[in-house]
């Protein structure tokens, strides 16, 4: 077995705008390899590591709305390069199956598009910080954004974070730049329709998973 990064192990990423359902899906994954993997890392970006973690409360921190866009993305691509050569590396580089909530398809999305700052050079920044090691797989969990907003308005036991504060057009484009990068990486990202009931999602997952293991 090896996925698309070069190591025996294999990468999975879970993709989608804020209140998908990555999160959940994810920790659902994870339950259901780990009887039939020997070996399943589940982490998640930004964060995953003490160093990584220390960057997501700075990005997140609905304190800093004065924060540029560049910095931003630079602040992703650093948290993602740490994360990668610390925990995620190492797992695939012992055969673990690792399943990441977010990658560089959300910086491409969020900064992107979201942002203004363009796919290329966002995809330029990311490349320099992940070099050749991409996911086998980025599962995307598509929702409308309208209806992903009211889940996470809805939730009282999820912190509204920096980004969920964003006017809904921001969020439109965010919707719009994962549409974008399922066109331009078809063979990667597999579409997940994420409005089904939960156990109805994890199936359609897993049956994209074992396809590439």
């Amino acid at each position: 077995m090896q996925g698309q990064s070069g190591y025996s192990g294999i990468f999975i990423t879970i993709e989608g705008t804020d209140g998908s359902g990555k999160s959940t899906v994810a920790s659902l994954l994870k339950k259901y390899y780990t009887k039939h993997f020997p070996d399943v890392l589940l982490t998640r970006e930004p964060g995953g590591i003490v160093i990584s973690e220390k960057i997501r409360e700075i990005i997140l921190n609905p304190d800093y709305k004065q924060m540029d866009a560049k910095t931003e993305a630079l602040l992703y691509a650093a948290a993602r390069r740490q994360h990668l050569m610390e925990k995620i590396i190492p797992a695939l580089q012992k055969g673990k199956l690792v399943i990441c909530d977010r990658f560089i398809d959300s910086s491409l999305s969020y900064q992107g598009i979201g942002r203004g700052l363009g796919i290329e050079a966002i995809w330029q920044i990311n490349t320099f910080a992940i070099e050749t090691c991409m996911p086998a797989c980025t599962l995307l969990l598509e929702v409308d954004y309208k209806i992903a907003l009211q889940r996470i308005m809805s939730n009282p036991m999820r912190e509204v974070n920096r980004l969920d504060m964003e006017a809904e057009q921001f969020h439109k484009k965010v919707s719009e730049g994962y549409r974008i990068l399922k066109e331009r990486f078809p063979k990667r990202i597999q579409a997940v329709d994420a409005t089904q009931p939960i156990e109805q999602v994890v199936s359609a997952c897993v049956q994209i998973i074992d396809s590439y293991i």
